[in-house]
C-alpha cells in the first residue's frame, strides 16, 4: 500500500484510548490485540517517569513485531513558561526522551511548552517565544543527541494560550536546533483551531514529526465530516513518511476523562473505535493510491 507510489504510512493508536496511567501490565495485555488487528505502532504515554518500563517495552515490541511511539505529557506543576517549574519539567522532558530513544521511537510528542489547560492573555508573545525557547533549547539539543525529536504539538485554545496554530509554533521554534524539534499535528485541534487544515499542513511541510488523527468529536476518523481524503494527500505532499496515530480517550476512567474532557462514549466501545480507525485509515490511503 503505497501513496503516489512512494509511501506507506504505518498506523498507530495510543493507549489512551484504554487505559491511564499507563502500566506493564496494561501494554503486555493491549499490544498483542493491537497488532492482531492490524495496527502497526502503539503510541505510549509517559504521565510520569516510572509508571512502564522502556527496556521491559523495547523487549516486548521487539518479540511481537510493533513499532512504539511515546508522547510527552504536561499536567499542572510541569511548565517551561513558569520560572520556578523550568527546570524540573527539563528533567521529566529529558527522561522523556531517555525512554524514546530506548523504545525506538524517533519522537516525543506533545505540547512541550506549558501546563494543558493554562490558560491565559498574552500580550508580548515574542518575549514569551524567547522565553519558550530558551526553556525547550536544552531540551532539543538532548534529544538531537539521541537521535530523538521534540515534537511541539499546537492545542486548542481552550487547552492553552501559547500555541494553537501551525503559524504560532513555527514562529516559536525558529531558531532551535533543528535536528531536535519538530511538529506534532493533531487533526482534533487543527479542526478548532486551522482555517484550512491543508493549508496548515502544507504551511508545517517539512517540519512535521508526528501525526495524530481523530474525528472531530475525538472519535474514529471518517465517521465526521473532516475531508480525509484531501488531508492525507496534502500530508503525503509534504514528505511526511511517519506514523498516523490514532489518539482519544476513554470516558470510563475518571482522570483522564477531565483532563481529556471526554465525558461521554464516542463508539460502542473502545475496541471498535479502533478497528474502525484502523479500517477507515487503510481504505482511504488505498483509494488515494488507486
Amino acid at each position: 500500500m503505497t501513496i503516489y507510489g512512494l509511501c506507506m504510512w504505518d498506523i498507530g493508536i495510543n493507549t489512551w484510548v484504554w487505559t491511564s496511567p499507563l502500566t506493564d501490565r496494561d501494554v503486555a495485555e493491549l499490544a498483542p490485540r493491537i497488532r492482531d488487528w492490524g495496527f502497526d505502532v502503539v503510541e505510549l504515554p509517559m504521565e510520569s517517569p516510572g509508571d512502564w518500563d522502556p527496556h521491559r517495552m523495547a523487549d516486548l515490541f521487539a518479540e511481537i513485531g510493533l513499532k512504539a511511539s511515546l508522547c510527552l505529557v504536561m499536567p499542572p506543576g510541569r511548565d517551561l513558561l513558569d520560572p520556578d517549574l523550568v527546570e524540573e519539567t527539563q528533567d521529566y522532558l529529558r527522561r522523556v526522551v531517555d525512554a524514546a530513544h530506548i523504545v525506538g521511537s524517533p519522537v516525543a510528542a506533545g505540547p512541550a511548552y506549558s501546563s494543558v489547560g493554562r490558560t491565559w492573555w498574552i500580550a508580548d508573545r515574542p518575549s514569551l517565544y524567547a522565553k519558550l525557547r530558551a526553556g525547550l533549547a536544552p531540551v532539543v539539543e538532548y534529544a538531537a543527541s539521541k537521535d530523538v525529536r521534540i515534537a511541539v504539538e499546537p492545542l486548542n485554545r481552550y487547552e492553552t494560550s501559547v500555541l494553537n496554530t501551525v503559524e504560532q509554533a513555527l514562529e516559536a521554534l525558529d531558531g532551535l536546533p533543528e535536528r531536535g524539534w519538530g511538529l506534532a499535528l493533531d487533526t482534533y485541534h487543527m479542526n478548532i483551531e486551522q482555517s484550512s487544515s491543508a493549508a496548515a499542513v502544507s504551511a508545517a511541510g517539512a517540519h512535521i514529526a508526528h501525526v495524530q488523527v481523530a474525528g472531530n468529536d475525538r472519535g474514529a476518523p471518517g465517521r465526521d465530516g473532516q475531508d480525509w481524503a484531501g488531508f492525507l494527500r496534502v500530508l503525503a505532499d509534504t514528505g511526511y513518511r511517519g506514523p498516523l496515530c490514532v489518539e482519544s480517550f476513554t470516558p470510563e476512567i475518571p482522570a483522564i476523562a477531565t483532563a481529556a474532557r471526554a465525558w461521554r462514549p464516542v463508539a460502542a466501545s473502545q475496541d471498535a473505535l479502533a478497528i474502525d480507525s484502523l479500517r477507515f485509515l487503510r481504505s482511504t490511503i488505498a483509494r488515494l493510491d488507486g
